[in-house]
């Protein structure tokens, strides 16, 4: 059996030096994370939930996790398949409402991948290489909601 992939992270919730938690409209929700060796990312709770709104918020990171997840796993896909990418945009989006009375969660993303190929690439291929980006995508796996992908093949 394969050995697991493990990963570690610290977060600080650097907040907590401008007062504590004492009422819910004051406390601030700015958080500092981590990882060894990689820079570290400043962040806060998402605007409607009275954080920064110029830090990036969990959510954000949730969406940029599946975005550029799908985006590694299409390009590993492709070199295998020696497809020629040249160019990968995407648009993702994510929706996020009470699932539940009082609980929040991810109903759906949708991924807007626009990928750039070379001339002379067999384009059916390309785009049926997304389903199987999706298929082995480590996070869309982790998530209980559609990850959606509504991908743009062109020719560049």
């Amino acid at each position: 059996m394969e050995e697991p992939h493990r990963y570690a992270l610290r977060l600080d919730w650097t907040g907590g030096r401008q007062g504590p938690t004492l009422k819910y409209d004051s406390y601030s929700r700015e958080y500092r994370v981590e990882i060894e060796g990689k820079p570290a990312l400043t962040g806060s709770a998402d605007a409607p939930f009275r954080g920064d709104p110029a830090l990036i918020n969990p959510e954000d990171m949730l969406l940029a996790a599946l975005s550029s997840c799908h985006m590694l796993s299409y390009l590993a896909l492709c070199a295998r398949a020696r497809i020629v990418v040249s160019a990968y945009i995407d648009d993702a989006s994510g929706t996020m409402s009470e699932k539940a009375p009082h609980r929040m969660g991810f109903t759906e993303v949708i991924l807007r991948p626009r990928v750039t190929v070379a001339a002379g690439t067999d384009l059916a291929k390309a785009s049926a290489l997304h389903e199987k980006a999706h298929e082995i995508c480590f996070i869309a796996n982790s998530v209980n909601f559609p990850v959606r992908h509504e991908a743009e093949i062109v020719v560049g």
